[in-house]
C-alpha cells in the first residue's frame, strides 16, 4: 500500500475513529448479531443477514483505517514557505476574492474546512508553486484563474 500524508491533527483524528470502531461499533453489532440469532432459524432471517452485512462493512472499515494509520507519512508542515508543499496552508486570490486553503493527504481532504487533497485539481496545479505565481484550474464551469498571495 502507499504512503499516506497527514497531519499530526489527522492522524489522532484516525486513530480516534479507529478505536471507536472496535470498541463501541463492534459491541454494537455483537449485540444486533446475538439478538438476531434468538430470533432462531437463519436461513431465512433478514434480522441476522443485516447484522452480518453492518459486521462486514465494519470490519471493513476497521482494516482501511489500519492500511492508513499504518502506512501514515506525518506531515510536519511547510518548512520553506518558498514554494507549496504537503502542508502548507496557501492564500490565493480568485475572481476578486481570497482564500486560505491546507494543502493535505487525500484522506484529510474536506473542501467545506479549506483543507484540499494535494492530488486535487487545484492541490495539484499549486504544488512547487512560488508567491505571486498564477496557476489556472479547468473545472466544469470553465477555468479559474488562482493568483498565490502568501505561503505559510
Amino acid at each position: 500500500m502507499s504512503e499516506k500524508y497527514l497531519t499530526k491533527e489527522g492522524l489522532i483524528r484516525l486513530k480516534k475513529e479507529l478505536e471507536r470502531l472496535k470498541k463501541e461499533e463492534r459491541q454494537k453489532v455483537a449485540k444486533d448479531l446475538e439478538e438476531a440469532i434468538s430470533f432462531g432459524d437463519l436461513s431465512e432471517n433478514a434480522a441476522y443477514d443485516e447484522a452480518k452485512e453492518c459486521q462486514a462493512l465494519l470490519e471493513g472499515k476497521i482494516v482501511e483505517l489500519e492500511n492508513i494509520i499504518n502506512n501514515a507519512v506525518v506531515i510536519k508542515g511547510n518548512n520553506h514557505n518558498n514554494w507549496v508543499d504537503i502542508g502548507s496552508k496557501v492564500t490565493v486570490k480568485w475572481n476578486n476574492r481570497e482564500d486560505c486553503f491546507l494543502i493535505v493527504g487525500e484522506e484529510e481532504s474536506s473542501p467545506i474546512e479549506k483543507r484540499i487533497s494535494f492530488k486535487s485539481p487545484l492541490g495539484k496545479a499549486l504544488l512547487k508553486k512560488e508567491r505571486g505565481t498564477s496557476v489556472r484550474v479547468k473545472t466544469p464551469s470553465g477555468d479559474i484563474e488562482y493568483m498565490i498571495i502568501d505561503i505559510s
